[in-house]
């Protein structure tokens, strides 16, 4: 497949959008930092959402506590897949779904790969106190959320054949050869 106007128009879109993301997800964090560090937590809802200030140095759950290399390899990994499926992916409103689970997905994994490496943990704030789950934040959402959206997708919207256009560039309606 060669470098076209279009996909270089593509990925520069979906760049800027992961930029903005990623820097919506830092301003946050550094919200975070200066309002609850030290404080107490700020209730949203009494009994049931609050913000609250952590420091992650794990994963989601804790697990995983000091393993920061790992997980700033994992975001580089994530972005050779995000770029290979940049390259494979057919431009056409059909697999927009997927770009955007994946600039999702790029822009969750360096928002707190920049925490980890900047900080050495990542900050956390959003806490539902009724269910006792887990303190996230946005670059978990953006992961979240995406992860979801892709197996749906996977599951009810994409076919075979759409698979087999990503994995070996096929025309819409062509054999197998």
């Amino acid at each position: 497949m060669q470098i076209t106007k279009q996909r270089c128009v593509v990925c520069l879109k979906a760049l800027a959008a992961a930029f903005g993301l990623v820097l919506f997800d830092q301003i946050t964090k550094l919200m975070v930092v200066e309002n609850l560090k030290d404080q107490s937590p700020f209730v949203l809802l009494d009994g049931i959402f609050e913000l609250r200030y952590l420091e992650n140095r794990g994963a989601a759950f804790g697990i995983f506590q000091g393993w920061q290399f790992f997980f700033i390899i994992s975001a580089v990994f994530i972005t050779a897949i995000v770029v290979w499926l940049f390259w494979k992916i057919p431009l056409e409103p059909r697999f927009l779904p997927l770009q955007i689970c994946a600039v999702l997905i790029f822009s969750g994994a360096w928002g707190n790969c920049i925490d980890r490496i900047s900080l050495g943990y990542v900050v956390d704030f959003f806490y539902f106190v009724l269910i006792d789950f887990p303190i996230f934040n946005i670059a978990d959402i953006y992961v979240t959320v995406a992860a979801f959206a892709l197996v749906l997708l996977l599951f009810f919207y994409y076919k075979e054949e759409d698979f087999e256009r990503i994995l070996h560039h096929r025309k819409p309606g062509r054999g197998t050869d």
